[in-house]
């Protein structure tokens, strides 16, 4: 029998471990200014992470003998599409885009700061991790095909390393037309985006046209983030409005006018309703953007538990390090493990539910992995992680106490 003597110090390590993290969230909650508005915070985390798991839940590396190729569950089996439902929350990261860029710009005209100034802030912020990512995954292209590897296998790597930053160069061109964007209504670019469909869908125009939504769908979500900024989303009625009808309009567009029912892009697919956006992704992120708002009051309850908001402080200071860094992620995870051979989950063809067990199970590691990844590069989102906690606690302190490097801590 074990000698209840000996359990003390393993309950005893348990609870200074637990008090440790209670006193480190209760320092970061109380360094948090009361005005600031942690909703805000917190459904930017929910959308980072939610394209994070989703990539990692539909993306896989197949092991082809010497060739690595993409594929997605997606692919074999399609009634799984509402996963994509869940994880594709772009449209929620543009709508706190937009929201905090027409603030924040706003703010900077009424201290006198100059709009280069303003943009160089913001710019530094989004930008800075991307000459981590090129530079690594410059030399490990060159290393890669110096070495000999497949040609086709360094392209799949390498195209799927730096997907990210489509993302950032259409984030990128919004928030630099902050100044011509804050008073542009929704419809504007929702009407564009479906002029275009007609166009490619019904008229047979080039399929090129549809790269105009690019743009166009993206600020559709970012629009309404200005609109919110302008306290016209306050109530709870358009926020309905938004639900409902972005939810029956994707419904019909599924359901009748043959668009995909997954929200992200299937290898082999003929339409993706991501690349580029179609108008059935741009209602969906309009239902997305409603239920974000209707859900603000029950996020800034749930931000006042020290540890809730700690832990969304935490993601929000790496934010685009961990955007940046979880398809590097996945893919140390993947090479590593060949080196004992084809995984479930990992290198097999995602055909059947024992491949989604196998992924769900790989998950922690590719969080560890990621979580290496942050450690490694994340000086290079904070201009080399100097004063991280503070900026992260103090972005919202009010108007005549913020310098002009504001803008730069809410991208």
């Amino acid at each position: 029998m074990t000698d209840p003597i000996l359990r003390r110090p393993t309950r005893g390590l348990k609870a200074v471990l637990r008090d440790g993290v209670r006193r480190g969230a209760e320092r970061v909650d109380a360094a948090t200014p009361d005005h600031r508005d942690r909703a805000v915070d917190a459904l930017r985390a929910v959308a980072v992470l939610g394209v994070v798991l989703g990539h990692w839940l539909v993306t896989a590396l197949v092991a082809d003998g010497r060739t690595l190729r993409t594929a997605s569950p997606l692919q074999h089996l399609p009634w799984l599409a509402p996963v994509s439902w869940l994880f594709q929350t772009l449209a929620v990261f543009f709508l706190v885009g937009g929201h905090v860029a027409t603030r924040s710009y706003a703010s900077a005209r009424a201290r006198g700061v100059p709009y280069r100034h303003w943009l160089r802030g913001r710019l530094a912020r989004l930008f800075g991790p991307v000459v981590a990512v090129l530079t690594l995954w410059t030399v490990v292209t060159v290393a890669l095909l110096l070495s000999g590897a497949e040609y086709a296998t360094v392209r799949t790597l390498a195209k799927l390393a730096l997907s990210p930053l489509w993302f950032l160069l259409v984030f990128a061109v919004l928030t630099a037309a902050t100044p011509l964007l804050a008073r542009l209504h929704p419809l504007w670019p929702l009407a564009v985006v479906l002029h275009v469909d007609l166009l490619r869908f019904g008229l047979g125009a080039p399929a090129w046209l549809g790269w105009l939504n690019l743009a166009a769908g993206w600020l559709v979500p970012y629009a309404l983030g200005a609109a919110w900024t302008r306290g016209e989303l306050e109530r709870r009625r358009p926020a309905w409005i938004l639900l409902l009808g972005g939810t029956a309009a994707t419904a019909v567009l599924v359901a009748l006018a043959g668009y995909p029912a997954s929200m992200v892009g299937v290898p082999g697919a003929e339409v993706s309703n991501l690349n580029p956006p179609t108008l059935a992704a741009v209602t969906f992120g309009l239902a997305q953007c409603g239920l974000a708002l209707l859900l603000r009051e029950r996020l800034r309850g749930a931000m006042r538990r020290p540890v809730a908001w700690a832990a969304v402080a935490l993601v929000n200071l790496s934010a685009m390090t961990v955007f940046l860094w979880h398809q590097t992620a996945l893919m140390a995870t993947t090479a590593t493990g060949l080196l004992a051979g084809r995984l479930p989950g990992l290198h097999t063809v995602p055909d059947d539910l024992g491949w989604v067990a196998a992924r769900l199970a790989w998950l922690p590691v590719l969080a560890l992995a990621l979580a290496v990844c942050r450690a490694a590069f994340r000086s290079w989102e904070r201009g080399g992680g100097r004063g991280e906690r503070s900026r992260v606690v103090r972005a919202h302190r009010p108007a005549a106490d913020r310098g002009s490097a504001e803008g730069a801590r809410h991208v």
